[in-house]
């Protein structure tokens, strides 16, 4: 038994992630110190479910994911923590979930399956137990002409958000619902209830019903936030009736609208009996036995990541995976169709309400592994031509690149624009004269994409009159500039930008990605140190190298531990503030020294700024201390014994010394490498991550994003370290970029290109 899993000592918290790929779990103790990690991946360890990423992929855009592969992950996840770790010193346990619906039958409703304790969970609840075996997640789109038509029934965008708070999205709650009804009559008749998957994950450690968390409830499509109750109206719609209205209120249940203050269901006797925790011990709350003890409902995979983090009201959360997410705290509630608002899910019901504001693309990660497999040979390669190419894939100031990947259907407004575009000084063009500019011109359309929202959200007033990003605006006058260039915001203002971005995710991984963000946003970037550390193992994978933990399983952890202190009136103060405050004193208790970030017990290799040689290096290209190109006036060079091999379709060209090669001979979509179909990022093991047969790349591999000198002790502190540093030179070149890149965007919403 490994020194962690000693039979005393003080309480552990554990946090569970019901991922697309893997069930992950993560223990920290009353400190907050990582004490272990487990996790199942479906792939290899679930061999028998045959799922690609924890995914079937099927005609029509449908993404699903077999419901008895969690139950399965779920015992075997539990295996492991029982044979390693003492599970009767768990005093909470916090979950989280991928967006998924689950549909049970109507056999064992109301009351939940009664389980046997000799008994492994997937014997008891079987494939069988649900009306829809195969469950839709996040990346399933089947459903959009569904949510296109909810919200057309509902008086278009600004109707629905105002009215449900959320206006359609591919992926959206109730058009699942409504898919259901029209497409698969049986399995509407069959349904006795309907869990998203962090309140069915909640639900099979209970033993018992619990009900969604507010912030998933807000997401359905189906929620009236000042009410705290579901829209009957769009009840009705959705189910087709009044009556089948009515049969939907049931399915889906209560909602917990109190945050961590009203219980819902305490740790199982199954898991009691067979594992051995502790009978006594209650998720998301302490170990106590008064009758106002509550249990949270596990929350939404990114708000838990969110809470990971515990950010400044200053602070954006940059999530990078299947779909990038940017996230930050929200003080009003003020719904509108250009980003997502959820309840904060971990406050005090006697504090005032706040949120936690999303900006959502979905077309992410797979976007830039096609970019890879079109245009280069590697990982490596991507990110040296992101490094390399000069901000708006051009030297000069007048013949700026732009490109849009709209592989997926997406929100509001790109509900039906779909494809792949490409503008050259303006004009559409079916490839860029010089292929290299294509990595760097998707992640700045990516980036920019955000930049550009989080101004206009700014405007409705949700973070605030003044959100104070604690900058000094610059000194021309802002009105006149904004009007002059047709656009509501001034793209040279960064006062109100976040003062700081936190980022996490492979994509976050690449020095080059995380030096973009930061010079589109003026704003340093952090990087939990978890995630630093786990990138030197496996950099292109949002799954972590094996023993480092998730940031949504850390998230559960800390919820828990935050609410037991709570519950015991341990101090009063907020999420934010707790974490923060615990995070400081393990470091003061640990002589300055960095959390762990692994299983293994061992301290952060992330170093106290100053104290490793050479710490600031972040790409390894020798493009100066931040391993950057800033400023338009930079020019592409190219070492010679650097030269890399830019694979296009299956044919090899060496890239010249001089960026006005033109490859307009070539085009990406004439014998072109078959695109990734992975969620998560590809394999870095795989030369072009296609299974295409591909000669390995000639490049060395990719060297992820360090520690840089400027961390400062407050970060380190609370397991943060900054991979990239503001320039505000950088920041101005993009910012003359961001009119043209609004028009052409306001030309593809349009149908004009």
């Amino acid at each position: 038994m490994p020194p962690a899993a000693s039979k005393s000592g003080s309480a552990l918290f554990l946090g569970l992630e019901l991922a697309t790929d893997q069930l992950r779990a993560s223990i920290v103790d009353e400190n907050l110190e990582l004490v272990g990690v487990e996790c199942v991946d479906y792939d290899s360890e679930l061999v028998e479910f045959q799922t690609q990423g924890g995914i079937f992929t099927t005609p029509g855009e449908a993404y699903t994911t077999p419901v008895n592969m969690f139950v399965k992950a779920l015992d075997f996840l539990l295996e492991k923590l029982h044979k390693n770790y003492d599970l009767s010193r768990i005093r909470g346990i916090g979950g989280s979930a991928q967006h998924a619906l689950i549909w049970w039958k109507s056999s064992p409703i109301p009351s939940f399956p009664a389980l046997d304790s000799r008994l492994p969970l997937y014997s008891q609840i079987t494939a069988q137990t649900f009306s829809l075996p195969n469950a839709p997640i996040a990346q399933d789109t089947s459903a959009h002409t569904h949510a296109l038509a909810l919200e057309a029934a509902l008086g278009g965008p600004d109707h629905m958000a105002a009215r449900v708070g959320i206006c359609a999205s591919p992926a959206l709650t109730a058009a699942q619902f409504l898919k259901v009804r029209e497409a698969a009559p049986d399995i509407w008749n069959r349904t006795g209830r309907v869990q998203v998957a962090s309140a069915f994950l909640a639900s099979l450690v209970c033993a018992q019903w619990v009900p969604m968390s507010e912030a998933e409830a807000c997401a359905t499509g189906m929620w009236l936030h000042d009410a705290g109750d579901w829209d009957d109206g769009v009840l009705d719609i959705v189910g087709g009736s009044r009556e089948d209205g009515r049969k939907m209120r049931g399915w889906l249940g209560e909602v917990d609208v109190v945050g961590c203050g009203r219980r819902v269901g305490t740790i199982s006797r199954y898991l009691v009996e067979r594992y051995g925790f502790d009978p006594g011990a209650s998720f998301c709350v302490p170990l106590f036995r008064s009758d106002d003890t509550g249990v949270s409902a596990f929350i939404p995979d990114y708000l838990s990541l969110y809470l990971s983090v515990a950010p400044s009201p200053t602070d954006a959360v940059l999530a990078c995976g299947p779909m990038d997410q940017l996230m930050a705290t929200a003080p009003n509630y003020v719904p509108t169709r250009l980003y997502n608002l959820y309840p904060h899910p971990a406050q005090d019901p006697s504090d005032k309400k706040k949120y936690v504001v999303t900006l959502t693309n979905r077309n992410a990660d797979v976007p830039r592994a096609l970019v890879r497999d079109m245009y280069t040979k590697s990982w490596s390669a991507f990110d040296r031509l992101v490094a390399i190419v000069p901000p708006g894939g051009s030297i000069g100031l007048d013949d700026k690149l732009f490109s849009f990947w709209f592989l997926q259907a997406d929100s509001y407004p790109f509900s039906h624009v779909k494809g792949i575009y490409r503008f050259e000084t303006g004009i559409k063009v079916n490839e860029f004269r010089d292929l290299r500019a294509n990595p760097r011109c998707l992640v700045e359309s990516q980036i920019l994409s955000f930049r550009v929202r989080w101004s206009r959200m700014l405007a409705t007033g949700v973070l605030g009159p003044a959100p104070g990003r604690g900058k000094s605006p610059q000194p021309q006058p802002r009105l006149p500039i904004s009007a002059s260039l047709g656009l509501s915001f001034d793209p040279y203002d960064y006062a109100a930008l976040p003062s700081r971005v936190i980022a996490t995710g492979a994509a976050a991984n690449f020095p080059s990605i995380a030096n973009v963000v930061g010079d589109v946003f003026n704003a340093p970037v952090c990087m939990p140190t978890t995630q630093i550390d786990s990138a030197q193992a496996s950099p292109h994978r949002n799954a972590p190298a094996g023993g480092f933990p998730s940031r949504a399983a850390l998230g559960g952890a800390y919820v828990a531990r935050w609410a037991w202190g709570r519950a015991g009136r341990a101090s009063g103060l907020g999420y934010e503030e707790e974490i923060r405050r615990l995070l400081v004193k393990r470091w003061t208790a640990g002589g300055a020294m960095p959390a762990r970030t692994n299983a293994a017990g061992l301290p952060s290799s992330v170093m106290v700024p100053g104290s490793a040689p050479g710490s600031g290096t972040s790409t390894p290209y020798g493009l100066g201390p931040l391993g950057r190109v800033s400023g338009l006036g930079a020019s592409v060079v190219v070492e010679e014994d650097e030269d890399e091999v830019l694979l296009v379709g299956h044919e090899e060209r060496m890239r010249t010394l001089t960026s006005s090669t033109n490859f307009s001979s070539l085009t990406a979509s004439s014998g072109g490498a078959a695109p990734s179909t992975a969620f998560t990022t590809p394999d870095p093991n795989s030369a072009n991550g296609s299974g295409s047969g591909a000669a390995p790349p000639s490049a060395t591999s990719l060297v992820p994003v360090t520690a840089l000198p400027s961390t400062s002790e407050s970060e380190l502190q609370l397991g943060l370290a900054r991979v990239a540093d503001a320039d505000v030179d950088a920041f101005m070149a993009y910012a003359s970029l961001v009119p043209e890149y609004c028009r052409l965007e306001g030309m593809l919403v349009k149908g004009l290109v």
